[in-house]
């Protein structure tokens, strides 16, 4: 790993012109005198990304899958791949902002158990997103329930329970010794997992807001879609429950969550701009969240229609 500081790992699945703005914003953004490589992880894109990643030559490594894998396992790649003390991870709709990579850098080298620096993300308007929260329990789900959680839950700078990975920057070593992140999470509750894992291990995670980046986040523009997002997003934070707390903790959390969104679903029925129907859907996955189809389930048939078509 010798005289690489930061490598900056960019995980991308049908991204293309996002990609490209992510590239050059690492460009713009990285310290000059520090030392860096650019991975990029395309996850069997089929928009031409892979072609933009090559396109930019030797300034950067191109891991080309031929078969969708999840978030989870590709960010664990591209950990085990760079050469870095330090590895930005990076979704491809994320863009750094000026003076982001050095506050995250600073931000480790200031603090030595710091094992993860998480950038404060912006919409595309400049305004600042919930980014980094309490742990999920049994605590935090009566919170919601008491629909609390913007005062109580969610976090805005120094040490949180976790963070959104869209632009977080990790030190490798730690990452190492907790074994990168969990497989079993195909997207969301990925890196809760992660960041839960690394306190266990006695390694903080920080919110660093002088570190920003604007997070595109691709939303589903279509109901299947969005819905797959949704089952997939409840099925991930159950297994979270399940794989740190007791059974009755898991069930607990189910049912105060599905409380939640059914009250949110009875109020969207006066509230303009609200949709009880994708609610309710919120309930029902958070009351059962192993029925219903969700992304990974997506990628395999994409998976199935590759290896058809080869």
């Amino acid at each position: 790993m010798a005289d690489v500081l930061i490598s900056y790992c960019v995980v991308n699945t049908n991204g293309g012109e996002l990609l490209a703005r992510c590239l050059d914003a690492i460009d713009a953004t990285h310290p000059p005198e520090r030392d860096r490589e650019v991975l990029v992880l395309d996850n069997a894109s089929d928009d031409g990304s892979a072609e933009i990643a090559r396109s930019r030559g030797d300034s950067l490594r191109l891991i080309a899958l031929d078969r969708r894998t999840g978030k989870a396992e590709n960010d664990s790649t591209l950990l085990r791949e760079a050469r870095g003390e330090y590895c930005l991870l990076l979704n491809e709709d994320a863009e750094l902002l000026p003076g982001a990579p050095a506050a995250l850098v600073a931000a480790l080298e200031e603090n030595p158990r710091a094992g993860a620096a998480a950038s404060q993300l912006l919409d595309p308007d400049g305004r600042p997103q919930p980014c980094a929260w309490r742990l999920p329990g049994v605590t935090t789900a009566l919170i919601g329930a008491l629909f609390l959680h913007r005062w109580l839950t969610v976090q805005h700078g120094g040490v949180v329970g976790w963070a959104q990975s869209s632009a977080m920057l990790v030190r490798r070593a730690a990452a190492e010794e907790v074994g990168f992140l969990d497989p079993a999470f195909f997207v969301y509750s990925d890196e809760t997992d992660f960041c839960k894992r690394l306190g266990d291990a006695g390694w903080q995670t920080l919110l660093v807001p002088a570190a920003r980046a604007i997070h595109h986040e691709q939303l589903a523009s279509d109901r299947e879609a969005a819905e797959r997002r949704i089952v997939e997003f409840h099925r991930n934070r159950d297994l979270y429950m399940r794989k740190h707390h007791s059974s009755a903790a898991a069930l607990a959390v189910r049912v105060l969550t599905a409380w939640a969104y059914l009250v949110r679903a009875a109020g969207a029925v006066v509230v303009p701009g609200h949709h009880a129907g994708r609610y309710l859907l919120h309930a029902r996955q958070a009351l059962s969240p192993g029925r219903g189809e969700g992304v990974r389930e997506a990628a395999e048939r994409y998976n199935r229609a590759l290896a058809g078509a080869s």
